[in-house]
């Protein structure tokens, strides 16, 4: 009987050649692998509980915990860590009312959806481990994700750009973080080019810092709250409320993991011409069981991360211990309460700037999808699947229930399954009845 865990084999520390899932570097090499992972996850493990009023050191600490509790239940075969998902962004604005600024007042109704949604995450691993993954590839095709993916980020545009439409210099300063961003993309090369949204965060945080405190144009920064944070500390839990309303909107954004997880699974297969599939129930179950974990104490959704993935590419380095030392490593930065407060001097045009690149980047990734899977727009069944989508989620369709309100994004994710399940069926049988 095959062990849980692999034995790994140490590499030579010179090795220039692909370290596999169950090879080992020298210690300070994996350490040092391990860092530059957890830099990797930054940017986007910090901006997405920004963008929803959660506290940044908290999600950071969890998606460390939670990338260690991936790391046990599948046994160390998968290389992959566990940061925020951006894909709960929308629905948690939409159950919570956030305004885009600070603390999120109704933080623990959000919590509480995310909560239920990794239960049903958990409860669709437990089911791939028992029958496989062919009734999933059969229920969400690329051109049903591909759709969904493209509406949370056509659905959160409007919140990213009325935030600093009320004011000319907000609106200024958010397309400078844009135009930031853009050169980050395209001046930049390796590891720089990858933190491309971090990178050109920081360069907006500093012109926005030269313009306001340096020549007084706007609100400045309040520098004094990292002097007066300490450097170790614990960081700010939250307790959950379930309520059947934020379920309802939350829930089925496990629709979204695991399509996501199951393509990043793949592909890591095919870069390490390894067969994970055996192990993609065990990773569908880890990370819902880690997103349970993680809103339980506050923190984010969390999803395995396509920036890892990238890294492991470049580096060709995929044994699974380094995610243990970048797991550890984002622990105890989420210990550090100045690491927290540096992050909340982040100012709003700036946060806001941000948000529109990447609402936008996840409205693309939508229809990367459809490219990378050669998704034909000219069959009937997907122009309409994809038509209907986009608009409901575009438009914010609400659909009530009884006394529970399904939003743009539930209304069109459902909408997307149903639609396509119907119209499918629908053809084989007028193609049988001919």
């Amino acid at each position: 009987m095959a062990s849980w865990f692999p034995r790994w084999r140490r590499v030579a520390p010179d090795s220039q050649g692909v370290v596999a899932p169950d090879e080992a570097l020298a210690p300070l090499q994996t350490l040092a692998m391990g860092v530059q992972h957890a830099v990797a996850m930054f940017g986007s493990t910090v901006l997405a509980p920004l963008l929803m009023g959660f506290d940044p050191n908290l999600a950071i600490l969890m998606s460390g915990v939670g990338t260690l509790l991936f790391f046990l239940i599948v046994g160390g075969r998968v290389p992959s860590y566990l940061g925020s998902s951006f894909a709960f962004i929308g629905v948690v604005i939409a159950a919570t009312g956030y305004g885009g600024s600070g603390t999120n007042p109704s933080i623990g109704l959000a919590l509480g959806g995310i909560i239920m949604c990794g239960a049903i995450y958990a409860a669709i691993g437990v089911v791939v481990m028992a029958a496989g993954t062919r009734w999933i590839e059969s229920l969400l095709p690329p051109v049903v994700t591909g759709a969904i993916v493209m509406t949370i980020g056509l659905n959160l545009a409007p919140v990213a750009v009325s935030s600093v439409s009320g004011a000319n210099f907000d609106a200024i300063m958010a397309l400078v973080t844009i135009l930031c961003i853009g050169l980050a993309a395209v001046l930049t090369r390796g590891m720089l080019q990858r933190l491309l949204i971090l990178v050109g965060l920081i360069a907006a945080y500093l012109i926005y810092a030269l313009v306001t405190n340096g020549l007084g144009w706007g609100k400045p920064i309040d520098f004094s709250i990292i002097a007066a944070a300490p450097w170790f500390g614990m960081p700010s839990f939250s307790a959950p409320t379930f309520t059947a309303h934020a379920a309802v909107l939350i829930a089925p954004v496990a629709v979204i993991l695991v399509a996501e997880n199951l393509g990043h699974i793949k592909a890591v297969g095919a870069m390490t011409g390894r067969d994970l599939d055996p192990y993609i129930g065990r990773a569908f179950l880890g990370d819902g069981l880690a997103t349970m974990l993680s809103g339980s104490a506050g923190g984010t959704g969390v999803t395995t991360y396509a920036e890892n993935i990238g890294v492991m590419a470049v580096t060709k380095v995929y044994s699974t211990l380094i995610f243990v030392a970048a797991a550890g490593f984002a622990i105890l930065l989420g210990f550090s309460p100045r690491f927290g407060a540096l992050i909340q001097t982040i100012p709003g045009p700036v946060l806001a700037g941000a948000s529109i690149v990447v609402f936008g980047l996840i409205a693309v990734a939508g229809a990367r999808i459809w490219i990378q899977n050669q998704v034909d727009l000219s069959d009937n069944v997907n122009l309409i699947v994809v038509a209907v989508t986009l608009v409901l989620g575009a438009g914010n369709f609400s659909l009530s229930l009884g006394q529970f309100t399904l939003d743009g994004i539930g209304t069109a994710t459902f909408g997307a399954i149903l639609l396509h399940a119907l119209l499918r069926r629908g053809r084989r049988a007028a193609l049988e009845r001919e």
